[in-house]
C-alpha cells in the first residue's frame, strides 16, 4: 500500500519534495493556493508579456539537474538553461558601473577603473571563497536536527570567520566603498541585511564564479511549468485554487493526519511536507495548543527579512542603447544608511536601491515582438514598520518609475503599455508571509544551520518544513536543498517504519 503524502504550496521547495517523494514511489498531492504553481516563482502574464514574479538569477543548475535523475529523466529534455555574461552590471549613484562575471581577468580590469590597489584585495577576497564553500556548500544538503550536528561543524565555521558580517569580511580585502557594496550586495538576494548576515554566505561568490549564472529560456517560469509536467509524469497530483486551512493533528498521538483546505474538503496523509511560510504554517495552520516547542511566542522572536516593493512593466520601445544588462543593480549613494533603514523596520526610507531585471535582453520570447519586459525590485521594510502601503504605494512606484525615466529609460512612462505592481501586502495575504517578510526568516549566522526552522518539526515527528524559511535558507539553491533534505528524511521514516500507524 502506497503511503499518502500531502504537500502544501507549490514554491521550488515544494516542487523539489514533490517530486521526489512521488519517485520514490508514495502517493502524493500538491495544494496550491492560486491558479498556477510557482509560490514566489508565479508568472505573470499581462497582453503578450511575460513577467517572472519573484526569483530571475539561477544558479547551482545541477540541482535542478539532480531532481530529475530522481525522476529518472534529464532535465535538458524538458527545460533550456542559458548563460548569463556579465552576471550583473552594478551602478553608483552617478551611473558608473562595473560589469562582473566569471573571468577573472576581466573583473580586475573592472576593478582598476574605481580603485587598483583593490585588485590584490579582489585575489586575496576569491581565494578565501573556496574555503567557505567547500565547507559550508555540503552543510545545506544536511537536516541539521540536532544540537550535537552544529557542534561538530562549529570549530569550521569559527576558523572561516563566520561571525563576521559579510559587509565586514569583504571590507577586509576591499577598501573602495563602491566595490565594496559590488561585493557585499548577495545577502539581499536571500532576504539578508549585508552588515549582518553570516560571512558564510560569500560562498556565493565563488559558486557563481565556478558554476555560472543562467536564465531559463521561457522564463523561471518554465521551469515551473516543466518541474509540474515531471511531477504529475511521475504519478503526482496537482490541486490548483485550493487553499489548505489546517494541518489536522491527532491530539493524542501529536501526529498530523491530513489537511483541510478552505472549502471543508478533507485529505488524509500519512505525512505532510508544507512549503507554505514557515512563520504562517506554525501560526494559522496548526492551533497553539498542539505545539510545545514552536509556539507563537518562539515564531514571532525570530528576525526576519525585508520584504520588497517589485514593479513590473512592458513597454512598446525597446531599450537597447541605453548602456543596461540582463541583471542590474543601481546603488543609492548611502547603502549602508539605507541597509539599517530598512531592517529597522520603523519608516520607509527616502532613497531605495534598485535591482532592474531586462530579460529581454537574453530572451525576447517574454514580449511582444519590437517591444521590452522588465521588473524593478526595491528592497523595503516589512510590515513591522510604521508604512501605510495603501496610501504609500503608488507615490512609491511613482518615485522609482521617475528615477528609472530620468537616469535610466528615457521617456519611460509614455511608453508603458502593461504594468503591475506588488508591495508588502502582497507577500502577506497573498503569499501568506509573516509580515510581509519576502524570504521569511533573516540568514543570520543565530538564525543558520541548527538555530534555523528545522526541516522536521519537533512537534510532530511526520510534518515537514521546506522553503525559505526553513534550512539551509532563501534563495532558489537553498530552497531546492531544503526539499531534498525532507524527501529523504520521510523516505528513511517510512523504511524504518518510523512513520507507521
Amino acid at each position: 500500500m502506497k503511503n499518502k503524502i500531502a504537500v502544501i504550496g507549490s514554491g521550488f521547495g515544494g516542487l523539489s519534495a514533490a517530486i521526489r517523494l512521488a519517485a520514490q514511489g508514495h502517493e502524493v498531492d500538491l495544494f496550491e493556493k492560486r491558479d498556477k504553481l510557482g509560490g514566489r516563482a508565479y508568472t505573470y502574464e499581462i497582453d503578450g508579456f511575460k513577467f517572472d514574479g519573484g526569483p530571475t538569477v539561477i544558479t547551482a543548475p545541477w540541482l535542478f539537474d539532480e531532481i530529475w535523475e530522481a525522476a529518472g529523466q534529464r532535465r535538458e529534455d524538458y527545460v533550456e538553461f542559458m548563460r548569463v555574461d556579465p552576471f550583473y552590471r552594478i551602478f553608483d549613484h552617478q551611473k558608473r558601473c562595473l560589469d562582473y562575471n566569471a573571468d577573472h581577468e576581466f573583473v580586475l580590469k573592472q576593478i582598476a577603473q574605481f580603485n587598483p590597489a583593490d585588485q590584490d584585495g579582489y585575489n586575496r577576497f576569491i581565494d578565501s571563497t573556496k574555503a567557505i564553500f567547500e565547507t559550508a556548500m555540503p552543510l545545506i544538503s544536511q537536516p541539521f536536527l540536532h544540537a550535537t550536528d552544529m557542534l561538530k561543524v562549529a570549530p569550521d565555521l569559527i576558523k572561516l570567520q563566520s561571525y563576521r558580517s559579510v559587509y565586514g569580511y569583504v571590507s577586509q580585502f576591499i577598501k573602495d566603498d563602491f566595490l565594496r557594496r559590488c561585493f557585499t550586495f548577495h545577502p539581499l538576494l536571500i532576504g539578508g541585511n549585508p552588515l549582518s548576515a553570516s560571512s558564510i554566505y560569500a560562498l556565493i561568490h565563488y559558486l557563481e564564479r565556478e558554476w555560472g549564472i543562467f536564465y531559463a529560456r521561457g522564463g523561471t517560469g518554465a521551469i515551473v511549468e516543466a518541474m509540474g509536467r515531471l511531477f504529475e509524469q511521475t504519478g503526482g497530483r496537482i490541486h490548483l485554487n485550493s487553499e489548505v486551512d489546517e494541518i489536522l493533528i491527532d491530539e493524542r498521538k501529536l501526529r498530523a493526519t491530513g489537511v483541510r483546505l478552505r472549502n471543508g474538503s478533507v485529505f488524509p496523509a500519512d505525512a505532510v511536507v508544507s512549503n507554505a511560510d514557515v512563520a504562517w504554517t506554525y501560526l494559522n495552520l496548526i492551533p497553539a495548543r498542539y505545539r510545545r516547542k514552536n509556539s507563537d511566542a518562539w515564531v514571532k522572536r525570530k528576525n526576519y527579512s525585508m520584504s520588497l516593493f517589485v514593479i513590473y512593466f512592458g513597454t512598446k520601445r525597446q531599450y537597447r542603447d541605453q548602456g543596461l544588462a540582463h541583471h542590474n543593480i543601481i546603488m543609492s549613494q548611502e547603502y549602508k544608511e539605507l541597509l539599517r533603514e530598512i531592517f529597522a523596520n520603523q519608516e520607509l526610507p527616502d532613497d531605495f536601491s534598485l535591482y532592474l531585471h531586462m530579460p529581454t535582453l537574453t530572451d525576447p520570447s517574454m514580449s511582444p515582438e519590437g517591444m521590452e519586459t522588465f521588473y524593478v525590485l526595491s528592497p523595503v521594510p516589512h510590515l513591522g514598520a510604521n508604512v501605510d502601503w495603501t496610501v504609500q504605494a503608488k507615490p512609491y512606484r511613482d518615485a522609482i518609475m521617475n528615477f528609472l525615466e530620468r537616469n535610466y529609460l528615457p521617456d519611460l512612462q509614455a511608453n508603458i503599455v502593461a504594468e503591475h505592481y506588488i508591495d508588502p501586502l502582497h507577500f502577506q495575504n497573498t503569499l501568506n508571509s509573516y509580515l510581509g517578510a519576502f524570504a521569511s526568516v533573516q540568514p543570520t549566522l543565530l538564525q543558520s544551520a541548527w538555530f534555523r526552522p528545522h526541516n522536521r518539526s519537533e512537534d510532530f515527528d511526520n510534518l515537514y518544513l521546506v522553503g525559505a524559511g526553513t534550512h539551509p535558507g532563501a534563495g532558489v539553491p537553498g530552497v531546492l536543498a531544503s526539499g531534498q533534505i525532507a524527501a529523504d528524511l520521510i523516505g528513511e521514516a517510512f523504511a524504518t517504519n518510523m512513520l507507521g500507524a
